[in-house]
Order: structure tokens, then sequence, then C-alpha cells
């Protein structure tokens, strides 16, 4: 059986926030475009979340939905994940995963200190076409930042997959950053091998928000976003764009493949007021 495609959309995703990242340490530099990077940092901590609750429901969903107990599906990429901090429990009548990390934080291998409980819960099978898993977040906290929201994943067939959040917010010590957004994963490549390094997705969707200064932002993926998963290629994207607007007006454009090539490299371009200036993502993955 093909490994999970969900892995490929949490990778998706985290090449998402390297990207944001990248951007900036870049727009940090002009003092007029703040709003915009505020809201690109707000965004690729809530992306890179997103991709780490996937991988954890992903790696912990039971083998058989039917048999309460039933083992994670994937325990060696759970532990992989989570390592040991996360009690995981499954009840077949509710259909009910869930992950307690306890009530004091705890650090995993990534050095991120989690609290609370990831709760999923599934509508049938979960590698099943047309099922969903919803998945909600209990008094959970990342490094001592409260996440909200509900986040919906459903199996669209032949590896693709569809991610919804609504009423998401991370309240922190500088402000709380709320959202909604949306997101297709469709697989474009990759068909019928259990590797994933063949596979290969375009990603679309949008994001709407408020960042933790208070101005609201929406995020379109204008272009979509192309996602290469061969060797070279699994941090980053290769092509696509995204608009970044703040309601102030201020707009960052990011160019996933400036040179028209789709290599499989780690270089893109930001335009904020009309100048254009070539970064480098995935350094701090």
């Amino acid at each position: 059986m093909k490994r999970s495609a969900l892995r490929t959309l949490s990778l998706a995703a985290l090449a998402g926030s390297s990207l944001l990242l990248a951007s900036c340490d870049k727009t940090n530099e002009q003092p007029q475009a703040a709003d915009l990077a505020v809201s690109a940092e707000d965004q690729s901590l809530a992306e890179d979340e997103n991709a780490t609750v996937a991988d954890l429901v992903d790696a912990a969903s039971p083998t058989d939905a039917a048999v309460t107990g039933s083992p994670a599906a994937e325990s060696d990429d759970l532990l992989r994940v989570a390592g040991r901090c996360a009690t995981r429990t499954y009840d077949a009548p509710t259909r009910t995963l869930t992950l307690d990390f306890g009530t004091t934080n705890c650090a995993g291998p990534n050095g991120v200190a989690r609290r609370g409980k990831i709760v999923a819960v599934f509508s049938g099978p979960y590698r099943q076409q047309g099922s969903a898993v919803t998945v909600t977040l209990v008094n959970y906290f990342r490094n001592d930042n409260q996440h909200t929201g509900t986040r919906t994943i459903s199996n669209l067939g032949q590896g693709s997959w569809s991610l919804d959040v609504q009423n998401a917010s991370v309240a922190t010590s500088a402000g709380t950053h709320s959202w909604t957004s949306q997101r297709l994963y469709t697989r474009t490549a990759g068909f019928g091998t259990r590797t994933i390094a063949d596979d290969e997705y375009s990603v679309t969707g949008q994001m709407a928000g408020t960042n933790r200064k208070g101005v609201s932002y929406t995020a379109t993926i204008q272009q979509p976003l192309i996602k290469k998963l061969q060797p070279g290629c699994a941090r980053t994207f290769v092509a696509g764009t995204v608009k970044v607007l703040t309601s102030k007006e201020k707009e960052l454009l990011l160019n996933y493949d400036p040179t028209g090539t789709q290599a499989c490299d780690n270089l893109a371009s930001i335009t904020v007021n009309g100048v254009t200036r070539t970064i480098q993502v995935g350094r701090r993955l």
C-alpha cells in the first residue's frame, strides 16, 4: 500500500512556512512593509503547526477504525514526530483518536514543547476515498502559545486531499493571530507506487486572518504551487506564486520560480512596492 499522501501534504505546508520565514528576513529590512512581515511570520507559524498536527493524526490514525484500541497506522512515524510525549487512545464506537500531551510541557524530538490534547474524529476508514477526519485542539499549547481551531481533512481519492481550517488562533505574548484557510492538494504524479519520491502535487487555496498586531490580511495562491518530492525538491515548491495583501493595502508577491525553469533549488523571489529581489528558502527547517 502506498504511503499516506497526508505526509506529502504536511511537507508541502512546511515548505510554504519556510518560504514565508525567508521572506520575513527581507521585508523586515523595509519598515514600510512591517505589517507584511508580521502577517508572513504569523502565517508561517500557522502553516507549520497545521503540518505537524496533520503528521501526528496521520501517524496515529487507527489501523482498523472499527476496533477500539487499534494500533497506530505508522507507529514509527508517530514516535519520530511526538517522541514519548503523547499518550494515544482510540475509541471505535465514536471513532475518536486522542493524543494527550499532558498538562505540563513535554519537548518532542524537534525541541518543540507541547501540552494539551489533539482530538480527531474519523468519518470512516482514514485512507478511504470520501472519508474525512475532524481535528480539534483542547487546551493545546505549543511553546506556551495556545492554538485553537478546527481542521477538517478530506480524502479526495488518488492521493489528493483538502484541508479546511476554521476559527483558528494562536495566542502569543505579542498578541493573537486568528485565521481561516482552505487548501487543495491534487496529486499529479506518483500514482501506484509505494515510494513518495516520485509524487508531485499542485496546491491551490487561500488564507485570511488578523495578525498579532491587529492588521487583517489575505494570502492567496495565484498560480498553483508545484510540489515535487524527489530528492532535492522535497523542502520547497518549484513553481507558483502567493500574494499577501494587508488591510492597509500593502502587498507582497512570492514567486517560487523566478527563473521560469521549475528547477529543484531553494531560490525564490519577493516583490514589495515594485521592487523584486531573489531569496533563499528552507534555511530554517
